[in-house]
């Protein structure tokens, strides 16, 4: 049984996201919580598997919390936040995950949050675009697109800088990088490349380097921009 903490302190979000996971038999809403610090009161009594976070809340805002609560269970942000910033933060901050509110139907959200326990990340598109438009991502010396268009994931220009970025991976960064994405851990990579743990780290030690990316979350979303802009490049060449 997988047992949730929903953090919002919006009652008809609540009482949704609550409504929709207590409707199957593998999930329990063990817990519900305003603000961060009834959340991080509810996470040590309850210990969940998984931390449902709203962002902008009265009291203690979900991202102030969100350091104490990714040391008690993973946490994915619930959210109507989709601002470049607050997304970045909050990757930075530890969450592992990023779904934004109208962006996903009911069976996403329910396969985003059993993935959690396994580490798999989950983000909508408005996040992975914020998380592609890093200005850091795109800075000297690499000098892979201007800031200033960097919020479109659809640009040329995003779309070229994304383009160098991968050329850069080795053969065997993009296999990492393509199983990483599929949500394997370091231990499956490393069986299914038939490498060692240490060899995997190596690799992606230099992946997030070639990426700009300082989180697997990060990585991870700017990998899924990357095969989007794939799949809509073969769709109108076709």
């Amino acid at each position: 049984m997988l047992r949730v903490l929903v953090v919002d302190d919006n009652p008809v979000v609540r009482a949704g996201l609550t409504a929709v996971l207590q409707g199957r038999d593998d999930c329990e809403v063990v817990a519900q919580a305003l603000d961060g610090r009834q959340a991080y009161d509810a996470a040590v009594q309850h210990r969940p598997d998984v931390i449902l976070l709203d962002v902008r809340m009265p009291g203690v805002d979900g991202l102030s919390a969100l350091p104490h609560l990714v040391r008690l269970a993973p946490v994915l942000m619930m959210t109507y936040s989709s601002e470049r910033e607050t997304v970045q933060e909050a990757l930075r901050l530890g969450a592992g995950g990023y779904l934004v509110h109208g962006e996903f139907t009911v069976d996403q959200l329910l396969t985003a949050v059993r993935d959690m326990r396994h580490g798999r990340v989950h983000f909508t598109h408005s996040a992975s675009t914020a998380l592609a438009a890093k200005p850091r991502q795109f800075a000297e010396p690499s000098s892979l697109v201007q800031a200033g268009v960097a919020h479109s994931s659809g640009s040329p220009s995003v779309a070229g800088g994304l383009h160098r970025v991968i050329c850069e991976l080795s053969r065997r960064e993009v296999e990492v990088m393509d199983l990483i994405a599929s949500g394997m851990t370091n231990q499956q990579i490393a069986d299914s490349c038939f490498i060692s743990q240490k060899t995997v780290k190596n690799h992606i030690n230099r992946i997030f380097a070639k990426l700009h990316a300082s989180s697997r979350g990060e990585a991870i979303a700017i990998w899924n921009t990357v095969a989007r802009m794939r799949t809509m490049r073969a769709v109108r060449d076709a």
